[in-house]
Protein backbone atom coordinates (compact mmCIF):
# COMPACT_ATOMS: atom_id res chain seq x y z
CA UNK A 1 0.00 0.00 0.00
CA UNK A 2 2.90 2.22 0.84
CA UNK A 3 4.68 1.88 -2.48
CA UNK A 4 4.03 5.47 -3.43
CA UNK A 5 7.58 7.07 -4.31
CA UNK A 6 7.50 10.62 -4.20
CA UNK A 7 8.88 10.87 -7.92
CA UNK A 8 5.48 8.87 -8.67
CA UNK A 9 3.12 11.57 -7.01
CA UNK A 10 4.61 14.66 -8.32
CA UNK A 11 4.73 13.22 -11.50
CA UNK A 12 0.46 12.04 -10.64
CA UNK A 13 0.14 15.94 -9.50
CA UNK A 14 2.02 17.11 -12.18
CA UNK A 15 -0.34 15.21 -14.91
CA UNK A 16 -3.62 16.34 -13.13
CA UNK A 17 -2.56 20.05 -12.87
CA UNK A 18 -1.91 19.95 -16.70
CA UNK A 19 -5.40 18.66 -17.36
CA UNK A 20 -6.88 20.84 -15.15
CA UNK A 21 -5.00 23.87 -16.54
CA UNK A 22 -6.18 22.85 -20.28
CA UNK A 23 -9.75 22.28 -19.05
CA UNK A 24 -9.97 25.97 -17.94
CA UNK A 25 -10.55 27.07 -21.67
CA UNK A 26 -13.44 25.09 -22.38
CA UNK A 27 -14.90 27.00 -19.33
CA UNK A 28 -14.43 29.63 -20.09
CA UNK A 29 -16.71 32.17 -22.11
CA UNK A 30 -15.66 32.59 -25.67
CA UNK A 31 -14.82 36.71 -25.32
CA UNK A 32 -13.12 35.55 -22.64
CA UNK A 33 -10.73 33.32 -24.42
CA UNK A 34 -10.69 35.73 -27.26
CA UNK A 35 -8.65 38.00 -24.75
CA UNK A 36 -6.10 35.67 -23.77
CA UNK A 37 -2.34 36.06 -25.32
CA UNK A 38 -1.40 34.55 -28.00
CA UNK A 39 1.27 32.10 -26.87
CA UNK A 40 -1.47 30.33 -24.50
CA UNK A 41 -2.93 27.18 -25.51
CA UNK A 42 -6.58 27.24 -25.65
CA UNK A 43 -7.81 23.67 -26.63
CA UNK A 44 -12.16 24.10 -26.58
CA UNK A 45 -14.32 21.85 -26.82
CA UNK A 46 -17.12 22.63 -30.03
CA UNK A 47 -20.67 22.55 -29.69
CA UNK A 48 -22.81 20.49 -31.53
CA UNK A 49 -25.66 21.26 -33.61
CA UNK A 50 -28.57 20.92 -30.79
CA UNK A 51 -26.23 23.14 -28.02
CA UNK A 52 -24.62 25.67 -30.54
CA UNK A 53 -27.86 25.61 -32.68
CA UNK A 54 -27.37 25.81 -36.69
CA UNK A 55 -28.57 23.88 -39.70
CA UNK A 56 -29.90 20.70 -40.45
CA UNK A 57 -29.91 19.41 -44.25
CA UNK A 58 -30.73 16.15 -45.28
CA UNK A 59 -29.81 15.96 -49.07
CA UNK A 60 -31.34 13.22 -51.82
CA UNK A 61 -29.64 12.42 -54.54
CA UNK A 62 -31.62 12.21 -58.03
CA UNK A 63 -29.76 8.37 -58.92
CA UNK A 64 -32.06 7.94 -62.32
CA UNK A 65 -28.78 10.80 -63.81
CA UNK A 66 -25.95 8.09 -62.85
CA UNK A 67 -27.21 6.14 -65.61
CA UNK A 68 -27.67 8.69 -67.86
CA UNK A 69 -24.49 10.45 -67.85
CA UNK A 70 -22.70 6.88 -68.07
CA UNK A 71 -24.38 6.40 -71.19
CA UNK A 72 -22.52 9.67 -72.24
CA UNK A 73 -19.42 8.94 -71.09
CA UNK A 74 -19.48 5.76 -72.44
CA UNK A 75 -20.75 7.01 -76.06
CA UNK A 76 -17.37 9.39 -75.85
CA UNK A 77 -15.28 6.56 -74.46
CA UNK A 78 -16.40 4.56 -77.72
CA UNK A 79 -15.85 7.51 -80.12
CA UNK A 80 -12.88 7.80 -79.56
CA UNK A 81 -11.74 4.18 -79.33
CA UNK A 82 -13.19 3.32 -82.81
CA UNK A 83 -10.96 6.71 -83.96
CA UNK A 84 -7.70 5.11 -82.56
CA UNK A 85 -5.17 2.44 -84.62
CA UNK A 86 -6.30 -0.21 -86.19
CA UNK A 87 -9.37 2.48 -86.88
CA UNK A 88 -12.64 0.79 -86.97
CA UNK A 89 -15.39 2.68 -89.40
CA UNK A 90 -18.65 3.02 -87.29
CA UNK A 91 -21.81 5.42 -88.07
CA UNK A 92 -23.67 7.74 -85.89
CA UNK A 93 -23.82 6.55 -82.44
CA UNK A 94 -26.99 6.86 -80.52
CA UNK A 95 -28.12 6.96 -77.36
CA UNK A 96 -31.92 6.30 -77.48
CA UNK A 97 -34.14 4.28 -75.55
CA UNK A 98 -31.28 4.27 -72.59
CA UNK A 99 -29.48 1.82 -74.21
CA UNK A 100 -25.93 2.76 -77.28
CA UNK A 101 -26.02 1.54 -80.55
CA UNK A 102 -24.17 1.81 -83.76
CA UNK A 103 -23.60 0.09 -86.94
CA UNK A 104 -20.30 -0.96 -87.92
CA UNK A 105 -19.82 0.10 -91.68
CA UNK A 106 -17.38 -2.61 -92.37
CA UNK A 107 -18.63 -6.41 -91.46
CA UNK A 108 -14.70 -7.27 -91.20
CA UNK A 109 -14.12 -5.19 -88.87
CA UNK A 110 -16.36 -6.60 -86.19
CA UNK A 111 -14.34 -8.58 -84.47
CA UNK A 112 -11.94 -6.02 -84.07
CA UNK A 113 -14.97 -3.69 -83.34
CA UNK A 114 -15.83 -6.48 -79.93
CA UNK A 115 -12.16 -6.33 -78.87
CA UNK A 116 -12.28 -2.37 -78.62
CA UNK A 117 -15.40 -2.72 -76.50
CA UNK A 118 -14.36 -5.80 -74.20
CA UNK A 119 -11.58 -3.27 -73.16
CA UNK A 120 -13.68 -0.43 -72.18
CA UNK A 121 -16.77 -1.43 -70.82
CA UNK A 122 -14.81 -2.69 -67.70
CA UNK A 123 -15.21 -6.23 -65.98
CA UNK A 124 -17.10 -7.33 -63.09
CA UNK A 125 -19.48 -5.25 -61.25
CA UNK A 126 -17.86 -5.81 -57.27
CA UNK A 127 -18.35 -9.51 -56.32
CA UNK A 128 -21.50 -10.19 -58.71
CA UNK A 129 -19.71 -11.80 -61.30
CA UNK A 130 -21.77 -9.74 -63.71
CA UNK A 131 -20.23 -7.30 -66.32
CA UNK A 132 -20.86 -3.59 -65.80
CA UNK A 133 -22.25 -3.43 -69.89
CA UNK A 134 -24.01 -5.92 -71.37
CA UNK A 135 -22.61 -6.23 -75.22
CA UNK A 136 -25.10 -7.77 -77.95
CA UNK A 137 -24.50 -7.77 -81.86
CA UNK A 138 -27.61 -6.97 -84.30
CA UNK A 139 -28.20 -7.81 -87.37
CA UNK A 140 -24.59 -8.99 -87.79
CA UNK A 141 -22.86 -5.37 -87.81
CA UNK A 142 -25.04 -3.71 -85.42
CA UNK A 143 -23.84 -3.67 -81.59
CA UNK A 144 -26.22 -2.52 -78.29
CA UNK A 145 -24.63 -1.64 -75.38
CA UNK A 146 -27.02 -2.50 -72.13
CA UNK A 147 -26.20 -1.38 -68.25
CA UNK A 148 -26.32 -4.13 -65.97
CA UNK A 149 -28.17 -3.56 -62.82
CA UNK A 150 -24.88 -4.91 -60.97
CA UNK A 151 -22.75 -2.13 -62.91
CA UNK A 152 -25.38 0.41 -62.56
CA UNK A 153 -25.50 -0.31 -58.85
CA UNK A 154 -21.90 0.02 -58.32
CA UNK A 155 -21.99 2.94 -60.18
CA UNK A 156 -24.33 4.91 -57.66
CA UNK A 157 -22.36 3.93 -54.81
CA UNK A 158 -19.18 5.35 -56.21
CA UNK A 159 -21.32 9.01 -57.02
CA UNK A 160 -22.86 8.80 -53.49
CA UNK A 161 -19.39 8.40 -52.06
CA UNK A 162 -17.96 10.64 -54.50
CA UNK A 163 -20.31 13.25 -53.75
CA UNK A 164 -20.32 12.90 -50.29
CA UNK A 165 -16.67 13.59 -49.99
CA UNK A 166 -17.61 16.74 -52.68
CA UNK A 167 -20.25 18.33 -50.11
CA UNK A 168 -17.46 18.17 -46.87
CA UNK A 169 -15.24 19.92 -49.18
CA UNK A 170 -17.61 22.38 -50.19
CA UNK A 171 -18.70 23.04 -46.14
CA UNK A 172 -15.27 23.26 -45.01
CA UNK A 173 -14.46 25.53 -47.63
CA UNK A 174 -17.28 27.85 -45.54
CA UNK A 175 -14.95 27.88 -42.67
CA UNK A 176 -17.32 25.92 -40.15
CA UNK A 177 -16.55 23.63 -37.43
CA UNK A 178 -17.27 20.41 -37.15
CA UNK A 179 -19.80 19.53 -39.59
CA UNK A 180 -21.24 16.07 -39.58
CA UNK A 181 -21.63 14.77 -43.07
CA UNK A 182 -22.70 11.18 -43.58
CA UNK A 183 -24.30 9.09 -46.19
CA UNK A 184 -27.97 7.97 -44.88
CA UNK A 185 -29.65 4.79 -47.15
CA UNK A 186 -28.43 4.65 -50.37
CA UNK A 187 -29.59 8.38 -51.95
CA UNK A 188 -29.39 10.90 -49.18
CA UNK A 189 -26.86 12.56 -47.28
CA UNK A 190 -27.10 13.92 -44.07
CA UNK A 191 -25.48 17.72 -43.41
CA UNK A 192 -25.49 19.04 -39.88
CA UNK A 193 -23.93 22.38 -39.83
CA UNK A 194 -23.59 23.74 -36.16
CA UNK A 195 -23.26 27.73 -35.86
CA UNK A 196 -24.73 28.31 -38.74
CA UNK A 197 -28.37 30.28 -38.37
CA UNK A 198 -29.50 30.46 -41.93
CA UNK A 199 -29.08 27.81 -44.06
CA UNK A 200 -30.56 29.16 -48.05
CA UNK A 201 -26.85 29.88 -48.78
CA UNK A 202 -25.71 26.46 -47.72
CA UNK A 203 -28.61 25.05 -50.15
CA UNK A 204 -27.71 27.25 -52.72
CA UNK A 205 -24.15 26.08 -52.58
CA UNK A 206 -24.74 21.82 -52.25
CA UNK A 207 -27.43 22.10 -54.45
CA UNK A 208 -24.88 23.41 -57.16
CA UNK A 209 -23.68 20.65 -59.17
CA UNK A 210 -21.16 22.31 -60.60
CA UNK A 211 -20.23 20.60 -63.74
CA UNK A 212 -18.08 23.14 -65.97
CA UNK A 213 -17.56 22.32 -69.74
CA UNK A 214 -16.25 23.98 -72.02
CA UNK A 215 -17.81 23.42 -75.89
CA UNK A 216 -17.38 25.20 -79.06
CA UNK A 217 -20.55 26.89 -80.28
CA UNK A 218 -21.88 25.18 -83.63
CA UNK A 219 -22.29 28.57 -85.81
CA UNK A 220 -23.37 26.30 -88.81
CA UNK A 221 -26.70 25.27 -86.90
CA UNK A 222 -29.62 27.44 -88.24
CA UNK A 223 -31.21 29.56 -86.65
CA UNK A 224 -35.05 29.19 -86.73
CA UNK A 225 -33.89 25.29 -85.89
CA UNK A 226 -32.34 26.55 -82.92
CA UNK A 227 -35.30 27.98 -81.82
CA UNK A 228 -37.24 25.16 -82.25
CA UNK A 229 -34.97 23.08 -80.06
CA UNK A 230 -33.81 21.10 -83.34
CA UNK A 231 -29.84 20.51 -83.37
CA UNK A 232 -27.45 19.64 -86.01
CA UNK A 233 -26.10 16.13 -86.02
CA UNK A 234 -23.42 15.69 -83.57
CA UNK A 235 -24.65 19.21 -81.61
CA UNK A 236 -27.19 19.21 -78.49
CA UNK A 237 -29.29 22.79 -77.76
CA UNK A 238 -28.35 24.51 -74.41
CA UNK A 239 -29.92 27.56 -72.61
CA UNK A 240 -28.29 30.94 -71.65
CA UNK A 241 -28.21 31.65 -67.55
CA UNK A 242 -30.79 33.57 -66.89
CA UNK A 243 -32.27 34.53 -70.22
CA UNK A 244 -33.04 31.02 -71.48
CA UNK A 245 -32.02 32.05 -74.79
CA UNK A 246 -31.41 28.80 -76.76
CA UNK A 247 -28.03 27.74 -78.55
CA UNK A 248 -26.30 25.23 -80.34
CA UNK A 249 -23.03 23.73 -79.02
CA UNK A 250 -21.36 20.97 -80.02
CA UNK A 251 -21.63 17.58 -77.86
CA UNK A 252 -18.01 16.79 -77.28
CA UNK A 253 -16.27 18.44 -74.25
CA UNK A 254 -13.37 20.57 -75.07
CA UNK A 255 -12.06 20.87 -71.75
CA UNK A 256 -14.25 19.79 -68.49
CA UNK A 257 -13.62 20.89 -65.16
CA UNK A 258 -11.88 17.32 -63.71
CA UNK A 259 -8.97 19.48 -65.35
CA UNK A 260 -9.51 22.61 -63.41
CA UNK A 261 -6.75 23.64 -60.60
CA UNK A 262 -8.30 26.67 -58.76
CA UNK A 263 -10.95 28.74 -59.33
CA UNK A 264 -11.49 32.33 -57.24
CA UNK A 265 -14.07 34.86 -57.07
CA UNK A 266 -12.32 38.42 -58.60
CA UNK A 267 -13.55 41.43 -60.52
CA UNK A 268 -13.08 42.29 -63.94
CA UNK A 269 -12.26 45.64 -65.28
CA UNK A 270 -14.97 46.99 -65.27
CA UNK A 271 -15.37 45.88 -61.08
CA UNK A 272 -18.08 43.31 -62.15
CA UNK A 273 -17.97 40.10 -60.15
CA UNK A 274 -16.20 37.17 -61.90
CA UNK A 275 -14.16 33.94 -61.48
CA UNK A 276 -10.95 33.25 -62.56
CA UNK A 277 -9.66 30.03 -63.27
CA UNK A 278 -7.01 28.16 -63.22
CA UNK A 279 -6.51 24.66 -65.37
CA UNK A 280 -3.73 21.85 -64.60
CA UNK A 281 -1.10 21.47 -66.79
CA UNK A 282 -2.87 19.36 -68.96
CA UNK A 283 -5.99 21.26 -68.89
CA UNK A 284 -4.03 24.34 -69.98
CA UNK A 285 -2.26 22.60 -72.83
CA UNK A 286 -5.37 21.06 -73.92
CA UNK A 287 -7.05 24.95 -74.07
CA UNK A 288 -3.99 26.19 -76.06
CA UNK A 289 -4.27 23.80 -78.37
CA UNK A 290 -8.32 24.08 -78.71
CA UNK A 291 -7.65 28.05 -79.01
CA UNK A 292 -5.00 27.99 -81.19
CA UNK A 293 -6.99 26.12 -83.87
CA UNK A 294 -10.30 28.08 -83.56
CA UNK A 295 -8.91 31.37 -83.82
CA UNK A 296 -12.45 33.53 -84.69
CA UNK A 297 -14.31 31.35 -83.45
CA UNK A 298 -17.07 31.36 -80.23
CA UNK A 299 -16.91 28.81 -77.31
CA UNK A 300 -19.31 28.48 -74.28
CA UNK A 301 -18.73 28.35 -70.61
CA UNK A 302 -21.24 26.01 -69.58
CA UNK A 303 -21.99 25.43 -65.58
CA UNK A 304 -24.51 22.79 -65.10
CA UNK A 305 -26.00 22.59 -68.49
CA UNK A 306 -26.78 26.07 -68.47
CA UNK A 307 -24.30 28.60 -70.84
CA UNK A 308 -22.82 31.26 -68.29
CA UNK A 309 -21.67 33.03 -71.52
CA UNK A 310 -20.27 32.35 -74.91
CA UNK A 311 -17.26 34.89 -75.75
CA UNK A 312 -15.06 34.67 -79.05
CA UNK A 313 -11.86 32.92 -78.95
CA UNK A 314 -9.66 36.22 -80.74
CA UNK A 315 -6.39 34.81 -79.93
CA UNK A 316 -4.73 31.99 -78.59
CA UNK A 317 -4.91 31.59 -74.78
CA UNK A 318 -1.65 30.66 -73.67
CA UNK A 319 -1.73 30.96 -70.30
CA UNK A 320 -3.62 28.25 -68.66
CA UNK A 321 -6.40 30.58 -66.89
CA UNK A 322 -9.57 31.95 -68.55
CA UNK A 323 -12.68 34.39 -66.96
CA UNK A 324 -16.34 33.40 -66.17
CA UNK A 325 -18.06 36.41 -66.04
CA UNK A 326 -22.20 36.51 -66.43
CA UNK A 327 -23.24 39.03 -64.22
CA UNK A 328 -22.80 37.22 -61.00
CA UNK A 329 -23.30 39.13 -57.56
CA UNK A 330 -20.30 38.97 -55.02
CA UNK A 331 -21.67 36.37 -53.30
CA UNK A 332 -23.25 34.26 -56.53
CA UNK A 333 -19.36 34.29 -57.79
CA UNK A 334 -17.86 33.18 -54.63
CA UNK A 335 -20.10 30.44 -54.26
CA UNK A 336 -19.82 29.47 -58.15
CA UNK A 337 -15.81 29.15 -57.08
CA UNK A 338 -16.71 27.19 -54.17
CA UNK A 339 -18.38 24.90 -55.88
CA UNK A 340 -15.35 24.73 -58.71
CA UNK A 341 -12.31 23.89 -57.05
CA UNK A 342 -14.30 21.34 -54.58
CA UNK A 343 -15.44 19.20 -57.65
CA UNK A 344 -18.34 18.42 -59.19
CA UNK A 345 -21.36 16.37 -58.03
CA UNK A 346 -21.71 13.34 -60.12
CA UNK A 347 -25.46 13.58 -58.99
CA UNK A 348 -27.99 16.04 -58.97
CA UNK A 349 -28.82 16.56 -55.12
CA UNK A 350 -32.17 18.33 -53.66
CA UNK A 351 -33.03 19.59 -50.36
CA UNK A 352 -35.65 17.16 -49.13
CA UNK A 353 -35.62 18.28 -45.33
CA UNK A 354 -34.20 20.93 -43.82
CA UNK A 355 -34.52 22.72 -39.97
CA UNK A 356 -32.56 25.26 -37.79
CA UNK A 357 -31.94 24.93 -34.13
CA UNK A 358 -31.84 28.08 -33.10
CA UNK A 359 -28.83 29.61 -30.66
CA UNK A 360 -31.84 29.98 -27.69
CA UNK A 361 -33.04 26.36 -27.50
CA UNK A 362 -29.84 25.49 -27.94
CA UNK A 363 -28.41 27.45 -24.64
CA UNK A 364 -31.39 25.90 -23.17
CA UNK A 365 -30.28 22.46 -23.49
CA UNK A 366 -27.46 23.43 -22.08
CA UNK A 367 -28.85 24.79 -18.77
CA UNK A 368 -30.54 21.96 -18.78
CA UNK A 369 -27.51 19.28 -19.09
CA UNK A 370 -25.72 21.74 -16.78
CA UNK A 371 -28.45 21.43 -13.92
CA UNK A 372 -28.47 17.53 -14.54
CA UNK A 373 -24.75 17.56 -13.84
CA UNK A 374 -24.83 19.45 -10.82
CA UNK A 375 -27.60 17.41 -9.17
CA UNK A 376 -26.07 14.27 -9.78
CA UNK A 377 -22.74 15.43 -8.88
CA UNK A 378 -24.17 16.67 -5.54
CA UNK A 379 -26.41 13.82 -5.02
CA UNK A 380 -23.67 11.28 -5.51
CA UNK A 381 -20.96 13.80 -3.29
CA UNK A 382 -23.51 13.39 -0.48
CA UNK A 383 -23.93 9.62 -1.07
CA UNK A 384 -20.12 8.91 -0.46
CA UNK A 385 -19.21 11.12 2.13
CA UNK A 386 -21.88 10.16 4.20
CA UNK A 387 -21.74 6.50 3.48
CA UNK A 388 -17.27 6.38 3.93
CA UNK A 389 -16.71 9.03 5.46
CA UNK A 390 -13.03 10.36 4.52
CA UNK A 391 -12.94 7.89 1.94
CA UNK A 392 -15.89 9.34 0.13
CA UNK A 393 -14.30 12.55 0.03
CA UNK A 394 -11.19 11.25 -1.74
CA UNK A 395 -13.89 9.42 -4.18
CA UNK A 396 -15.56 12.75 -5.16
CA UNK A 397 -12.14 14.25 -5.27
CA UNK A 398 -11.33 11.80 -8.36
CA UNK A 399 -15.14 12.22 -9.65
CA UNK A 400 -14.21 16.29 -10.09
CA UNK A 401 -10.75 15.28 -11.37
CA UNK A 402 -11.91 12.84 -13.72
CA UNK A 403 -14.68 15.48 -15.18
CA UNK A 404 -11.70 18.24 -15.91
CA UNK A 405 -9.63 15.59 -17.34
CA UNK A 406 -12.69 14.41 -19.59
CA UNK A 407 -13.03 18.01 -20.20
CA UNK A 408 -9.14 18.40 -21.41
CA UNK A 409 -8.77 15.07 -23.67
CA UNK A 410 -11.75 16.24 -25.50
CA UNK A 411 -10.80 20.50 -26.17
CA UNK A 412 -6.44 18.28 -27.30
CA UNK A 413 -9.12 16.29 -29.94
CA UNK A 414 -11.36 19.44 -30.98
CA UNK A 415 -14.26 17.16 -30.51
CA UNK A 416 -17.62 18.27 -30.90
CA UNK A 417 -19.84 18.24 -27.35
CA UNK A 418 -23.74 17.26 -28.13
CA UNK A 419 -26.61 16.68 -25.81
CA UNK A 420 -26.15 12.97 -25.87
CA UNK A 421 -22.57 13.73 -25.02
CA UNK A 422 -24.30 15.85 -21.82
CA UNK A 423 -25.96 12.90 -20.97
CA UNK A 424 -22.46 10.77 -21.13
CA UNK A 425 -21.06 13.42 -18.64
CA UNK A 426 -23.88 12.27 -15.97
CA UNK A 427 -23.48 9.10 -16.68
CA UNK A 428 -19.77 9.19 -15.81
CA UNK A 429 -20.53 10.93 -12.50
CA UNK A 430 -22.71 8.62 -11.70
CA UNK A 431 -20.60 5.45 -12.68
CA UNK A 432 -17.40 7.19 -12.03
CA UNK A 433 -17.28 6.09 -8.36
CA UNK A 434 -18.42 2.09 -8.86
CA UNK A 435 -14.97 1.80 -8.72
CA UNK A 436 -14.50 3.42 -4.85
CA UNK A 437 -17.97 1.61 -4.22
CA UNK A 438 -16.14 -1.38 -4.82
CA UNK A 439 -12.91 -1.01 -3.14
CA UNK A 440 -14.45 0.65 -0.25
CA UNK A 441 -17.01 -2.45 0.32
CA UNK A 442 -13.99 -4.66 -0.19
CA UNK A 443 -11.98 -2.70 2.40
CA UNK A 444 -14.74 -2.98 4.56
CA UNK A 445 -15.28 -6.75 4.01
CA UNK A 446 -11.56 -7.24 4.79
CA UNK A 447 -11.67 -5.41 8.50
CA UNK A 448 -14.58 -7.55 9.31
CA UNK A 449 -12.49 -10.44 8.95
CA UNK A 450 -10.25 -9.08 11.16
CA UNK A 451 -7.68 -8.42 9.24
CA UNK A 452 -5.40 -4.93 10.02
CA UNK A 453 -5.74 -1.60 8.31
CA UNK A 454 -2.97 -1.95 6.19
CA UNK A 455 -3.93 -5.49 4.86
CA UNK A 456 -7.85 -4.42 4.51
CA UNK A 457 -6.42 -1.85 2.32
CA UNK A 458 -3.77 -3.20 -0.04
CA UNK A 459 -6.52 -6.30 -0.02
CA UNK A 460 -9.22 -4.21 -0.89
CA UNK A 461 -7.59 -2.63 -3.74
CA UNK A 462 -6.00 -5.47 -5.34
CA UNK A 463 -8.81 -8.08 -5.05
CA UNK A 464 -11.04 -5.12 -6.60
CA UNK A 465 -9.06 -3.98 -9.08
CA UNK A 466 -9.48 -7.26 -10.96
CA UNK A 467 -13.71 -6.67 -11.09
CA UNK A 468 -13.15 -2.99 -12.01
CA UNK A 469 -11.08 -3.92 -15.18
CA UNK A 470 -12.95 -6.88 -16.25
CA UNK A 471 -16.73 -4.66 -15.60
CA UNK A 472 -15.04 -0.95 -17.52
CA UNK A 473 -13.67 -3.54 -20.40
CA UNK A 474 -17.29 -4.33 -21.07
CA UNK A 475 -18.55 -0.83 -20.80
CA UNK A 476 -15.77 -0.17 -23.07
CA UNK A 477 -16.55 -2.71 -25.60
CA UNK A 478 -20.18 -1.29 -25.94
CA UNK A 479 -19.00 2.08 -26.42
CA UNK A 480 -16.79 1.22 -29.04
CA UNK A 481 -19.21 -0.73 -31.09
CA UNK A 482 -21.55 2.68 -30.53
CA UNK A 483 -18.67 4.46 -31.89
CA UNK A 484 -17.52 2.31 -35.14
CA UNK A 485 -21.89 2.08 -35.81
CA UNK A 486 -22.98 4.89 -34.39
CA UNK A 487 -23.53 8.19 -36.37
CA UNK A 488 -24.25 11.94 -34.60
CA UNK A 489 -25.72 11.65 -31.30
CA UNK A 490 -24.73 8.49 -30.82
CA UNK A 491 -21.06 8.54 -31.45
CA UNK A 492 -21.17 11.93 -29.26
CA UNK A 493 -21.98 10.18 -26.39
CA UNK A 494 -19.59 6.98 -27.35
CA UNK A 495 -17.03 9.36 -27.11
CA UNK A 496 -17.28 10.96 -23.85
CA UNK A 497 -18.14 7.39 -22.42
CA UNK A 498 -14.94 5.96 -23.55
CA UNK A 499 -12.80 9.08 -22.30
CA UNK A 500 -15.09 8.31 -18.93
CA UNK A 501 -13.70 4.67 -18.87
CA UNK A 502 -10.45 5.23 -19.18
CA UNK A 503 -10.07 8.89 -17.43
CA UNK A 504 -12.75 7.30 -14.09
CA UNK A 505 -9.90 4.04 -13.83
CA UNK A 506 -7.36 5.57 -13.66
CA UNK A 507 -8.65 8.57 -10.76
CA UNK A 508 -11.00 6.13 -8.80
CA UNK A 509 -8.09 4.00 -8.50
CA UNK A 510 -4.58 5.20 -9.17
CA UNK A 511 -5.40 8.35 -7.75
CA UNK A 512 -7.52 7.89 -4.49
CA UNK A 513 -4.78 4.69 -3.52
CA UNK A 514 -2.30 7.66 -4.14
CA UNK A 515 -4.47 10.11 -1.65
CA UNK A 516 -4.80 6.89 1.03
CA UNK A 517 -1.91 6.16 0.59
CA UNK A 518 -0.34 9.30 1.96
CA UNK A 519 -2.91 9.51 4.84
CA UNK A 520 -1.79 6.18 6.07
CA UNK A 521 1.53 6.76 5.75
CA UNK A 522 1.53 9.87 7.81
CA UNK A 523 -0.71 9.40 10.43
CA UNK A 524 -0.55 5.62 10.44
CA UNK A 525 -3.83 4.99 11.61
CA UNK A 526 -5.01 1.90 13.91
CA UNK A 527 -9.06 1.81 13.05
CA UNK A 528 -10.28 3.15 10.17
CA UNK A 529 -14.16 4.58 9.59
CA UNK A 530 -15.57 2.82 6.22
Amino acid sequence: MLDFPRWKVRAIWLGILVMVLLAVPSLLPERTRAQLPGWVPTPTINLGLDLAGGSYILLEAKTSDVATTRLEQMREQVATEMRRAPRVQIGDISTRGGRLSFMVRNVAQVDAAREKLLSITGGGAGLTGQREWDIEVVDQTRFVLTQTDAGLTQAVDRAMDDATDVVRRRIDELGTREPTIIRQGSNRIVVQVPGLDDPKALKDLLGKTARLEFKLVDTTADPAAVLRGDAPVGSQILRYQGTGQPIAVKRNTIISGDQLADARQSYDQNGQPNVDITFDSVGGRRFATVTRENVNKPFAIIVDNQVISAPNINEPILGGRASIAGGFTVDGANQLAIALRSGKLPVDLTVVQESTVSPELGDDSIRAGILASVIAAVAVIAFMILTYGRFGIYATTAVVINVLVILAVMGMLNATLTLPGIAGFVLTIGTAVDANVLINERIREERRRGRSVIQSLELGYKEASRTIFEANVTHAIAGLIMLLLGSGPIRGFAVVLLLGIATSVFTAVTFTRMLVSGWVRKNRPTEIHI
